[in-house]
């Protein structure tokens, strides 16, 4: 009678771990998908993520190797990209109707401010999500339901950090010139907290638009080394070849401190 007793409380064990890990690797490949999935779909760029890993048991999350690709027409490799990204939820609230996340930390994100005189990428992905949601008055771009349906899952994020960030500036045209600048800690609190949540959307919005803020600020003093690199070119180039050569790098001097201003 003992034996059958181990063996039942053996095997209750063993199906109680395997259920575990079969919830875990289901939701880690959910996350990874709906990453890859939504992400696309809200900004029209490339959305990558290496791995996610999740515990519902502790709450802990890790989501590794982010990197959001750029709109159609810049140059550089990406617009941001993230080595790893920590975050806690509230276990019992994956499998509600709004699921609450305790924080979200991003650690030492790489972001690329890319201009080309007529707009910049981070402002070109925000544009995007803008038209996508219908934020600018236009129609939302077609989904399936159920990309639909994980847009629109209702989220509370109590704190969200992004933290050690670099801004890697550069000009389209400017011979290969960039600068890199770090940022002020981002934080952002209480999203979502009241009986209808934030969604992916409206959350990656807010996210991007204090992202796109602070780098602004933030690459004040590289755009000025760049337009004086910029304005330099300009006097060397009117020496050697006559001032009707040099319209195009003073359109980069004059584009860059209009391109840069700090949005209001």
């Amino acid at each position: 009678m003992k034996k059958l007793i181990v063996r039942g409380l053996i095997a209750l064990v063993i199906l109680f771990v395997v259920t575990i890990v079969g919830i875990r690797l289901f939701l880690d490949a959910a996350v990874k998908k709906g990453v890859e999935t939504v992400g696309p779909m809200l900004t029209k760029v490339d959305v990558k993520l290496g791995s996610a890993n999740i515990s519902l048991l502790s709450g802990s999350g890790k989501l590794s190797g982010l990197v959001v690709g750029n709109p159609e027409g810049y140059k550089t490799p990406s617009a941001i990209s993230v080595g790893s990204a920590s975050l806690a939820l509230k276990p019992a609230s994956v499998f509600s109707d709004k699921l609450v996340i305790r924080s979200i930390n991003v650690q030492a994100p790489e972001i690329t401010l890319e201009t080309d005189l007529r707009g910049s990428n981070l402002k070109k992905i925000l544009a995007n999500l803008e038209e996508t949601t219908g934020g600018s008055g236009n129609e939302k771009t077609p989904t399936t339901p159920q990309t639909e349906e994980k847009a629109n899952k209702k989220l509370q994020v109590d704190e969200f950090v992004i933290s050690g960030a670099k801004v890697k500036v550069s000009i389209t045209g400017l011979l290969g010139q960039t600068a890199t600048v770090q940022i002020p800690e981002i934080r952002l609190a209480e999203l979502g907290t009241g009986p209808e949540g934030i969604t992916v959307a409206e959350l990656t919005k807010r996210v991007l638009k204090a992202v796109l803020d602070s780098a602004i600020q933030a690459a004040g003093p590289a755009v000025s080394d760049l337009s004086k690199i910029a304005g330099d070119l300009t006097k060397g180039l009117t020496t050697e070849l006559g001032k009707g050569s040099t319209g195009g790098v003073e359109k980069i001097t004059k584009g860059v401190g209009d391109l840069f201003k700090k949005s209001k």
